[in-house]
């Protein structure tokens, strides 16, 4: 717990307490899975993703509660391992957070691996009874499995370790409030991660904390969130920077698309993985890329080509013009830009 902006307490295994000083802090406090009073976490029968990680055995059936981004990659982990998996969503679509032609096909294919997706629908309680866990929605429909488990999102860590005492500032949903060099408005002490209540991601979490070092060290570095590729672990791997397509309308910008689908590709039949699709996005007037998004195998590993291609303002016919070596996957981006322009010669052309 922080005391003064110099004196962080620290309570030891054994009970005893420490002072310890020093001249900056950095706050890396984290968040965990958030919790509401209709899903009472036990760790055993009603689990938080945290608590997933720790199970002892394979359930023979699953609810999942939230078909965000945790949800859908314990879906997929759970169902590789044989166990039955039942999603419910309030949305009208898994993974709403993502490009609605992404969504649609991870969608597909939770439905090939037998996944139940129940969209648009509510959580009215759950209750736990000798035959499992049952859950009670809207409309009266019950469901029932061996174990629930929750994934609506996550809380912040940032109650009970004294931010108030020494007044440094939160937002409206508890985050950490800090500026482009990581630091609060107490001069010496920096926040990373999802404290700040921004990017909730590991590698963006890790950026920040060199940048918080950095400056605690007396070099000036500023956090540059213009170009952040995500990645999600389902089955196919789903990855993405830069502007969705609502996004560019948004910003008022005449955009053009280009796909190109894995299994036109000879590495991705080599791989038994053809499923998916590359979507470029780009900018109709200057053809400067504007963004990115794959479904398929390794999107997690290929979006980055994308990622430099944007931070450096590159353009879709750069991405084009570059030879990629066959046979690979990252093919798929250069005929995607390719197909931007009308140019890719292994997309079937419209009837």
């Amino acid at each position: 717990m922080l005391l003064t902006p110099e004196k962080v307490e620290i309570e030891k295994k054994d009970g005893s307490v420490e002072i310890v000083e020093a001249d900056r802090i950095i706050i890396a406090t984290g968040s965990k899975p958030a919790q509401i009073p209709i899903f009472p976490f036990d760790g055993e029968h009603i689990l938080s993703s945290d608590d997933a990680l720790n199970i002892k055995s394979i359930p023979k059936s699953l609810i999942i509660v939230g078909a965000g981004v945790i949800g859908c990659e314990f879906a997929c982990i759970f169902r590789e391992l044989g166990t039955e998996v039942t999603m419910v969503e309030m949305m009208p679509g898994a993974i709403s957070t993502e490009d609605p032609e992404i969504a649609r096909l991870l969608e597909k294919e939770l439905k090939k691996k037998k996944i139940k997706l129940l969209t648009e629908v509510k959580v009215e309680r759950v209750e736990g009874q000798h035959d499992g866990i049952h859950v009670i929605l809207a409309g009266g429909r019950e469901l029932v499995a061996e174990k629930l488990l929750v994934s609506i999102g996550r809380s912040l860590n940032t109650e009970g370790i004294g931010l108030e005492a020494i007044g440094i500032k939160k937002g409206s949903r508890g985050e950490i409030e800090v500026n482009e060099h990581m630091e609060t408005n107490i001069e010496g002490i920096y926040a990373i991660g999802d404290v700040t209540g921004g990017i909730l991601l590991a590698h963006v979490a890790s950026k920040e904390g060199t940048v918080a070092a950095y400056n605690a060290c007396g070099i000036e570095k500023k956090i540059d969130y213009s170009v952040v590729p995500a990645a999600i672990f389902t089955s196919p791997e789903i990855a993405s920077v830069g502007l969705r397509e609502d996004q560019a309308s948004e910003k008022g910008i005449d955009y053009i698309t280009g796909h190109f689908q894995f299994r036109a590709l000879g590495k991705a039949h080599a791989m038994g993985e053809i499923s998916g699709f590359v979507k470029v996005i780009a900018d109709k007037d200057t053809d400067r890329l504007l963004g990115v998004h794959i479904i398929g195998p390794h999107a997690s590993d290929l979006i980055h080509e994308a990622a430099v291609a944007i931070k450096a303002g590159l353009k879709v016919r750069d991405i084009a013009d570059t030879i990629h070596a066959h046979p690979t996957l990252s093919e798929g981006l250069m005929e995607a830009a390719e197909d931007v322009h009308g140019e890719a010669i292994h997309v079937p052309k419209p009837k």
